[in-house]
């Protein structure tokens, strides 16, 4: 860099690297020589007139003392929930000092590893030195790189497994750590680029062979930071717990609830129940029973479970394993509603009518008995007439009635019009070795819906109740696409010759009158694909928007305490609300909802995240062993880079580089979402159906390359030879405007 840095990017280098931060340091980092010397003096003095940098000795720093402006990484919270952090810039020969952050209510959410530039204040306090306030949050520090590593005569170079990662890390050879060459490493960068111009990092963790089956979540758990190791203080606590007696509980062990979960459930968190309602004036109605483990009864507040529970946010799913957010202790014991054993719970009685309308509800704290525990497959089979020894005894008095209470919440469900989304998921099955063995389509069964309706609707009476008292508490948001994603899912619809209202207030029906009219035709999935992709994240806030993808006013997460903090909150606020114990929802908590709303909201995106990495790098695994071969599939989106393909086998997505569609240059509009070819006016956009051969699978990243072959049944055309990506762009550019241009009169004729 030949130009003066900003103050921003001056006070960034010092956090990122605090070791490092004398005049000559910062010179050298930013390429700075000469003259130009001076104007980074005057910098640097009025950064430190203006309170960010304290001059110290030849640097900004002093070895015995804190910088009243300096940047911190932050630790876990503590069992009291107090945020402490550790001094980035501390030299001294001392013990390092200890700093309380002292979080304003307009703070951003803070998690373990965060960096923050924060102004310092000297206390004499008992267990602190110093107490920070929040200027700016900075990011995490150092950074966390996942590589292979490849030795080499000065140390070594670590090959990032993220798809995205473009740079390779330099490893000087004091810095190794003893990697070995080929080994999956954990890594922090360091200090300036080295000399052949790639940044620096030093080898923190050895991971072992990447190639090994069981390391594809452990590496999506380091590369997202997802924390998988118990602070010895909560497996303590965990240990400690015993079950719970029926004192201050209402006696549920003689309803006859059952739980219903997947073949390899890990944990059973809610049972069902549904009755005819022998009220008279509630004909063909039924009295409905959710109970949900009392996990608020195990995990308090500030203790060092709810720490760990808040830190991690919930709990991730990979197919080979599951990082719990509570101990096994409770996950899979003293919180998991297991058949024949009793249980505290926290369950919601629910009345609806004929028509699957609520007409009442009330929440208990009780102590339940499951009377066994099903699976999805299993309950269909018995409704489709192939009973078992163990659901044959339960089909009369309880599967039947269940799925009748269920055939009456459809038809509320129908005259609601949540969002129905018809998106085939797939499963991938491992071996005990962890090698992937197929890929399947899941089963949508009458059984999950089952399971779903109830749940959603208990979900509602949470939030309705908690609403009435006036209590605070976590809504599930979802808000209304933004009006540039959906005039773009209009496009797309458009463009296959579907129409999509326009110039009212959208509605989810608005949206499945559109699916209805894909329902059965082959660009079905793409239209499924595109709505979905128009749809906002739904997030956690203490402010209730509703929740538009499932038409509600009023939802709150509350069914799955075992693993979302979220519900964990709702759980307490029930009981605050209530009045049933002391173990509610604390007045800390309440201050702090907003950040708790925004920290949890990012776990659950880090969770999506890791996990889905790790489904691209279990398919890879998978495809790498039919290397040449033709697959089909469907074009799913479009870049200046490439085209992205989803194969129909596997729903596996692959990148066609742009460089392998021929020697004609491709012109990206990313308005309309094609590539149009200059030589041969190729077009390419979403949806069209492709035949591909696979050129390259690679595990570790997850990284598919396709090569196309056809498009729309027609092989792909080639530019004739002499013509190539340089000479023809003008022509390509207004052809493909006169394109844009008819396609537009085509729709407004039809």
């Amino acid at each position: 860099m030949s130009s003066i840095p900003s103050k921003a990017e001056i006070l960034d280098w010092i956090a990122a690297n605090p070791t490092l931060n004398s005049k000559r340091d910062l010179a050298k980092a930013f390429g700075i020589k000469g003259a130009a010397r001076i104007d980074l003096k005057r910098l640097l003095k009025e950064l430190e007139a203006e309170g960010h940098l304290e001059k110290r000795r030849r640097s900004y720093g002093d070895p015995e003392r804190l910088p009243p402006v300096t940047v911190l990484q932050v630790k876990a919270p503590d069992r009291n929930g107090d945020i402490f952090a550790r001094p980035l810039e501390w030299h001294g020969e001392g013990i390092e000092p200890i700093v309380l952050v002292i979080p304003r209510a307009s703070d951003p959410a803070l998690g373990a590893g965060d960096r923050i530039l924060a102004k310092l204040s000297v206390v004499h306090e008992e267990d602190h030195n110093y107490e920070a306030r929040l200027i700016r949050r900075i990011g995490t520090n150092p950074r966390r790189i996942l590589g292979v590593f490849r030795k080499t005569s000065e140390g070594g170079r670590i090959v990032p497994v993220d798809k995205s990662g473009m740079n390779e890390w330099q490893v000087p050879e004091e810095a190794r750590g003893g990697a070995k060459d080929g080994e999956l490493v954990e890594a922090e960068a360091f200090g300036p680029a080295g000399r052949l111009g790639l940044p620096r990092a030093r080898v923190t963790d050895r991971l072992g062979d990447p190639s090994a089956p069981k390391a594809v979540s452990l590496i999506a758990i380091h590369q997202h930071g997802i924390p998988d190791h118990f602070p010895d203080a909560a497996i303590a606590e965990a240990d400690k717990a015993k079950p719970m007696g029926l004192a201050g509980r209402e006696d549920l062990r003689e309803l006859p609830l059952v739980t219903i979960d997947p073949v390899d459930a890990r944990d059973r968190d809610d049972a069902i129940l549904a009755l005819a309602d022998d009220d008279p004036k509630n004909e063909g109605g039924f009295v409905l029973w959710v109970a949900i483990a009392d996990v608020a009864a195990y995990v308090t507040p500030g203790s060092a479970l709810d720490a760990e529970a808040r830190n991690r946010g919930n709990s991730t799913y990979f197919p080979d394993r599951v990082v719990p957010m509570l101990p096994d202790r409770l996950s899979g014991d003293l919180c998991s509603l297991h058949e024949d054993v009793p249980r505290a719970c926290v369950a919601v009685r629910m009345r609806i009518d004929s028509m699957g309308q609520k007409i009442d509800h009330h929440f208990t704290r009780g102590l339940m008995c499951s009377k066994a525990s099903l699976n999805y497959q299993e309950v269909q089979a018995a409704m489709d007439g192939q009973v078992s020894d163990k659901t044959e005894p339960l089909l009369e008095p309880v599967i039947r009635p269940l799925y009748a209470a269920y055939a009456a919440l459809t038809k509320a469900r129908n005259d609601r019009q949540p969002l129905d989304l018809d998106l085939p998921e797939r499963k991938i099955e491992l071996s005990e070795e962890g090698k992937v063995t197929s890929v399947k389509f899941r089963d949508r069964l009458d059984a999950h819906r089952l399971i779903e309706e109830f749940m959603v609707l208990a979900n509602v009476c949470a939030a309705e109740t908690l609403i009435a008292k006036k209590s605070p508490l976590l809504f599930r948001v979802h808000e209304e696409p933004a009006p540039e994603k959906l005039e773009a899912l209009r496009e797309t619809a458009q463009a296959a010759g579907y129409t999509l209202a326009k110039g009212q207030v959208l509605q989810t029906r608005h949206l499945n009158s559109l699916l209805n009219q894909a329902a059965g035709r082959d660009d079905a999935e793409l239209i499924n694909l595109s709505t979905l992709r128009s749809m906002t994240q739904a997030y956690y806030s203490p402010q209730n928007f509703g929740h538009f993808g499932l038409a509600l006013r009023n939802y709150a997460h509350f069914t799955s305490p075992i693993r979302r903090y979220a519900d964990l909150i709702v759980h307490r606020a029930l009981i605050a609300a209530h009045g049933w114990g002391d173990d509610g929802l604390t007045p800390e908590e309440i201050d702090r909802l907003d950040a708790t709303a925004e920290h949890i909201s990012d776990t659950e995106r880090r969770s999506m995240m890791a996990e889905r990495d790790t489904n691209d790098r279990y398919l890879a695994a998978y495809m790498s062993e039919r290397v040449g071969n033709e697959f089909t599939g469907r074009i799913s989106g479009i870049a200046r880079f490439g085209v992205f393909v989803k194969l129909d086998e596997t729903g596996a997505d692959g990148l066609v580089p742009i460089r392998s569609l021929g020697r004609e240059y491709f012109h990206f509009d990313r308005e309309a979402g094609t590539l149009m070819g200059s030589d041969t006016g190729t077009l390419i956009g979403i949806g069209q159906r492709v035949t591909v051969r696979l050129a390259e699978a690679v595990p570790v990243t997850g990284g598919l390359e396709l090569e196309l072959l056809e498009l729309d049944n027609k092989t792909m055309p080639r530019a004739p030879a002499g013509k190539g990506r340089g000479g023809r762009r003008k022509p390509a550019v207004a052809r493909h405007k006169a394109a844009k241009e008819k396609r537009k009169v085509s729709r407004k004729r039809r």
